[in-house]
């Protein structure tokens, strides 16, 4: 009999077992998006159930554990992610040969369970670890190397595209708040309007934003760009020892002339560096944001392939195609203001 058959796997909740929150505080892979800030805002916002799988039996420190969430949907189906509107979520695992008992467990229940399909979101895994997980979708992701001077790590940026352009915010004297209050919480969300319409896709959720701020604490930051008193641009990021993810930005169109956007980026960067960040995640990219892949490449980040993989395997769909497809994208650009967060609360329960 093989040593992966002999490992008998636990559950556990990652919301009452105290345990989950000391292996994340101490494991080298872990990110924001195992925090349990972001757990409680998924199961707040969404009703999503979290489970981890472990090969650590009750009443010993947890070793190793595989955050996911259970999605159980009317529309879309019931499955098991690696985490819902995470970027990437890393099993927290060992050693190489320790995925195997994980992965065939998580096939066996997929199929037990009758789910839809079981998604992981690793930043590196192996295909061999287990047959039954294929890949899925692929997107870029990009970071930036923070160990250097802030000098260096300015010098690094694209000079017309970015250098200018922040240089041109700083001589418009932009003003810009950081914290989590609630008026910044709130100039947030209305840019994001502005932007999600602007891309004809609805918005999601103000509870979703409103959650992470009150649970995350001091780990999330919202910095808005203003001209004169009106908000321009926003970022809201999310902090984890050593590292920040860029998760979310939004901007007035109007403005853009402005430069707020790369701005703050460079406000956000030289503030991370002060508390010793080491690293910049500036998150994923669609393969077709061409855009998206160029500007961030513009701030000297390196680019990687970040997979997705799936039991059973089913046919990757773009994100897009498949907002366009539910709800049409000129339908919701067309909504009022009023109307638009609504239809982001119903849709986004089910698309995690």
């Amino acid at each position: 009999m093989s040593s992966r058959n002999l490992v008998k796997l636990h559950t556990i909740d990652p919301l009452h077992d105290r345990r989950w929150d000391d292996l994340v505080a101490r494991h080298p892979r872990s990110s924001a998006f195992h925090q349990r800030g972001w757990i409680e805002s998924l199961k707040l916002t969404y009703g999503y159930e979290p489970f981890v799988l472990t090969s650590t039996p009750e009443g010993k420190p947890l070793e190793n554990g595989l955050l996911l969430c259970l999605v159980a949907s009317w529309i879309t189906g019931t499955r098991a992610v690696s985490l819902p509107f995470a970027d990437h979520c890393e099993p927290l695992l060992n050693l190489a040969n320790e995925e195997h008992p994980f992965a065939d467990w998580l096939w066996k229940e997929c199929d037990h369970q009758r789910w839809k399909y079981v998604e992981l979101r690793p930043l590196s895994w192996h295909e061999k670890s287990c047959n039954q997980l294929s890949r899925s979708q692929s997107y870029c992701l990009h970071t930036l190397d923070l160990t250097g001077s802030s000098e260096e790590v300015f010098h690094g940026f694209h000079k017309n595209s970015i250098q200018r352009r922040i240089s041109r915010a700083e001589g418009e004297g932009l003003d810009y708040e950081t914290g989590c209050s609630g008026q910044l919480l709130d100039e947030f969300y209305g840019l994001m309007l502005k932007t999600r319409r602007r891309h004809q896709l609805p918005p999601q959720p103000r509870a979703w934003f409103r959650n992470l701020a009150a649970r995350l604490g001091d780990k999330l930051e919202i910095r808005v760009a203003r001209q004169g008193h009106i908000p321009i641009a926003a970022l809201l990021s999310l902090r984890h020892r050593t590292s920040v993810i860029y998760k979310y930005g939004c901007s007035d169109e109007t403005f853009h002339r402005f430069g707020a956007v790369p701005f703050l980026f460079w406000k956000l960067i030289q503030e991370s560096k002060a508390l010793g960040a080491e690293e910049f995640d500036f998150g994923r990219s669609d393969l077709e944001q061409q855009g998206l892949i160029i500007f961030k490449e513009r701030f000297g980040a390196k680019r990687r392939t970040l997979t997705y993989f799936r039991y059973p395997m089913s046919k990757p769909s773009n994100t897009y195609l498949d907002w366009s497809a539910r709800a049409g994208r000129k339908v919701i650009s067309l909504l009022p203001d009023a109307v638009l967060p609504l239809a982001g609360r119903i849709l986004y329960k089910h698309v995690g």
